[in-house]
């Protein structure tokens, strides 16, 4: 049995139900409406880059801007930061990306099937396609796992996991530090 091929086009005949639809390699990913704890920590961080972009002026903090990496690879990552530099190259009349943010942010949802996309499906599409940094929130943990570029191999390694008490800093963001405990405020 030949298997489907899904592409960005393909994503414009699906029904808008609130549900969030992503192809990654030709596979179509469901999403169903994120939790509560899910959109505060999106909130939280998304607040907190705003908050030092706003002083800095590098770049553009953005929620679930759409990235469109090819016909196959098109996703919805919850928070992005980008440069004023990368933005006037990727940002197309679309209203998406279509080259890599330098950070990207995901929230883990509920359930090993979610959990293995954005640990391994979306950290390896990343890797390939230019992000510098990812960070992958878990709610429950009330941890954050980072990601950087590494030189030599040029894939998103894993180079720390902090939590409550660290204080979350990137060489990406100059001047940019929160203690992790800031990212799970009002969640229950």
């Amino acid at each position: 049995m030949k298997s489907v091929r899904w592409t960005s086009q393909d994503l414009q005949s699906l029904p808008d139900d609130g549900k969030r639809y992503e192809i990654i390699d030709g596979e179509l990913y469901l999403s169903l409406q994120p939790h509560y704890n899910h959109q505060q920590a999106c909130g939280n961080i998304y607040g907190l880059l705003w908050q030092w972009n706003k002083k800095t002026g590098l770049g553009a903090a953005t929620f679930a801007p759409g990235v469109i990496f090819s016909e196959d690879d098109n996703v919805a990552p919850d928070v992005t930061w980008i440069s004023k530099a990368r933005r006037a190259i990727a940002l197309e009349n679309d209203g998406h990306f279509h080259s890599a943010p330098e950070l990207v942010v995901e929230v883990l949802s509920p359930g090993s099937t979610n959990q293995n996309r954005d640990r391994e499906v979306k950290r390896k599409l990343y890797s390939r396609r230019g992000v510098s940094e990812y960070w992958l929130i878990s709610c429950p943990k009330r941890q954050v796992e980072v990601y950087r570029r590494d030189t030599a191999s040029l894939a998103l390694e894993a180079v720390a996991t902090l939590y409550e008490t660290d204080n979350l800093q990137s060489p990406l963001l100059p001047g940019f530090s929160c203690l992790v405990s800031e990212i799970f405020e009002e969640i229950v």
